[in-house]
């Protein structure tokens, strides 16, 4: 990246790695530099939680205000009904509105961690739901007024569409109209928020652009689009997911601690670059810290997994992280902040396999996985390697709590409730 930025904004995006591609470095940047510049993401109501992958667009948001401008935080009630097919296979599961409602509600609990929604300064945050102007559409006026400006052949050639067609898989009308309300959504936030910014990950350029030609088309305004790279890590994996599943971002579906967990066991590699993307130390120390060596890496990731998980969850949070695993890693012991396993003594009945309890701890994805962990000499139970995958646990020998360990960093509790 060879532009350099006259806003606060631009350099921070650039300096920390956030920038995949802009439509107008120099055009966003002069809009940067003169004043508060309103700028908006979408997020689609697909679960009841965010996951890690979203957090680069979260902390976009959040850095967006921290350098004096409004960030816009807009709640796809109305696109989730059609579901984005940008590079998938197949298509979302349609969802009714009771259940896009609920996870609506469960979204928006994380954004206020991160952005100021109560200030009274002129970049207080908003929250949008583009149900408010999708949902009462007129069809007719709709294809009149907005589908006239559409080209098929060009939105047949953008990348997300073009790999599903390319693999002959099926593309349903309803999924090829998501990039027509999309577009849309930036009209709409263009026209009553002065809104002059799309941000997104860089698989929704195409959604990005189309929204800026439509503007440009009906209303003869200048707006601009800027993306985030698609973040893997060292090892090729997807941003976001782990061997036992997505990592949410809300408590009640990961637990503080397995969410410290999981920046704690982040690749020597990634490191730094996370630093700088996941936490608001400054750009010198982030390299500093990335750039050590041997057993002085984990003290970097230790800083990493505190730092992401006190923006998220708080700093008491953070710290008894910290202490659970200072407790499970370096003194054998149980930890106060496992995750844990309560059963009742009818689910134990006489007696419950500890396959199932592997599996039923998010220890092991199913009993398949578990089994191989037995095999691989990767389970143990209290602490002592456990070979046996035929063993029954019952209920006298959950008088107290159990320690589950899958390999040497991933640990639960399994106790009788009541």
């Amino acid at each position: 990246m060879t532009y350099h930025p006259k806003s606060d904004f631009m350099a921070v995006m650039i300096e920390r790695g956030f920038l995949a591609d802009c439509t107008d470095y120099q055009g966003l940047d002069e809009a940067f530099a003169k004043g508060v510049v309103p700028a908006y993401i979408g997020f689609d109501a697909t679960a009841k939680s965010l996951h890690v992958g979203s957090l680069i667009q979260i902390m976009m948001l959040r850095w967006l205000q921290k350098t004096g401008h409004q960030p816009i935080t807009l709640m796809g009630g109305g696109t989730t009904k059609v579901g984005d097919p940008s590079f998938r296979a197949d298509e979302r599961p349609l969802l009714d509105d009771a259940a896009i409602n609920a996870n609506i509600a469960g979204i928006q609990k994380v954004f206020s961690a991160y952005i100021d929604y109560d200030t009274e300064a002129d970049n207080k945050a908003l929250m949008l739901n583009n149900a408010e102007w999708l949902e009462d559409l007129n069809y007719l006026e709709f294809l009149r007024d907005i589908g006239r400006h559409f080209s098929v052949n060009r939105m047949l050639s953008f990348e997300s569409v073009k790999s599903r067609l390319d693999r002959e898989q099926s593309l349903s009308f309803l999924e090829f109209n998501y990039m027509i309300l999309q577009a849309y959504d930036f009209l709409e936030l263009n026209r009553r928020y002065g809104c002059l910014l799309q941000m997104g990950g860089s698989d929704q350029w195409g959604n990005i652009v189309n929204g800026i030609d439509l503007t440009r088309r009906v209303l003869d305004h200048e707006i601009y689009g800027l993306t985030s790279p698609l973040l893997t890590t060292s090892d090729g994996k997807k941003m976001g997911k782990s061997l036992s599943g997505a990592i949410w971002l809300n408590p009640d579906m990961l637990s503080p601690y397995e969410f410290w967990q999981f920046w704690r066991n982040t690749t020597d590699a990634d490191t730094g670059r996370f630093l700088k993307l996941y936490t608001e130390l400054p750009v010198d120390e982030c390299e500093r810290l990335g750039a050590l060596e041997g057993s002085e890496i984990n003290a970097a990731k230790i800083i990493l997994a505190n730092e992401v998980t006190t923006l998220l969850h708080g700093a008491d949070a953070a710290a008894a992280a910290e202490a659970t695993a200072r407790e499970v890693f370096e003194k054998g012991g149980m930890g106060d902040d496992l995750p844990t396993l309560d059963l009742t003594a009818d689910e134990i009945g006489d007696g419950i396999s500890i396959v199932q309890l592997f599996v039923r701890s998010g220890l092991a994805g199913s009993g398949k996985e578990a089994k191989r962990l037995f095999s691989d000499n990767g389970a143990k139970v209290n602490d002592a390697d456990q070979k046996d995958a035929g063993l029954m646990i019952t209920a006298d020998m959950l008088a107290t709590p159990m320690k589950l360990s899958a390999g040497k960093k991933r640990h639960a509790l399994v106790q009788i409730k009541g």
